[in-house]
């Protein structure tokens, strides 16, 4: 895990503690140290850091594709929920926090990210639709399409069973959080930068007050 906080005084008991849970921690200082370090599986990601907006150190990291984001911030209304999740966090802690509570985030997120084995076929062709769900790559004909990790699990869920409704409530649980109680607008907004990406609003077929479904357009 790599831990991305400026102020000793607060890495040093958080990744202490978190070594005390049986996680290997790294310790970055600045947004720059963040983007340099490799190998974690997970990134708990302060937005206040001394050289580059936390926010651009999340998106950055979401591009990269495949390794979970958990902000921790001390904003807490509903719009500044939403806009951390759309600039590619999977979950977000508001200070203060109890150690717990973020032990208990941090292995949600991972269990989110870990693969059903045997749920859904590793690689998968719909149409011109290229599904890689061990390199976290999606290809549209030849030409890759750059998603962040929230929209992968997303495509991913959808194309587990193609021309099959999702359930809102059932996509929150399972690309979220079983647990979540924020705005479910989020669900609506990758979707609606999904299809943009995809390039033909047919891929994703809304049914409304119901869910979505992924369709092959012909």
């Amino acid at each position: 895990m790599l831990v991305v906080e400026d102020d000793p005084a607060i890495a040093g008991p958080l990744v202490e503690g978190l070594g005390y849970e049986g996680f290997r921690v790294q310790w970055a200082r600045t947004g720059v140290e963040a983007l340099a370090a490799s190998g974690a599986d997970l990134v708990l990601l302060d937005l206040g850091l001394p050289d580059i907006d936390g926010r651009e150190v999340c998106r950055e990291l979401a591009a990269r594709g495949g390794i979970p984001v958990i902000i921790v911030t001390a904003r807490g209304d509903e719009f500044d929920r939403i806009m951390l999740l759309e600039i590619g966090a999977d979950d977000y802690v508001v200070k203060p926090f109890g150690f717990g509570e973020l032990v208990a985030r941090i292995r949600a997120v991972l269990r989110r990210g870990s693969p059903d084995r045997g749920s859904s076929p590793t690689r998968q062709q719909l149409g011109d639709l290229s599904i890689d769900r061990r390199s976290r790559r999606v290809l549209l004909g030849s030409a890759e399409v750059d998603l962040t990790a929230k929209e992968f699990d997303l495509l991913a869920l959808l194309g587990a069973e193609p021309g099959a409704v999702c359930r809102r409530e059932d996509i929150i649980a399972r690309v979220w959080d079983e647990h979540w109680w924020g705005s479910t607008k989020t669900l609506d907004v990758h979707v609606a930068s999904l299809r943009k990406k995809l390039g033909d609003p047919r891929w994703i077929t809304t049914l409304r007050g119901v869910g979505y479904r992924l369709d092959v357009p012909r």
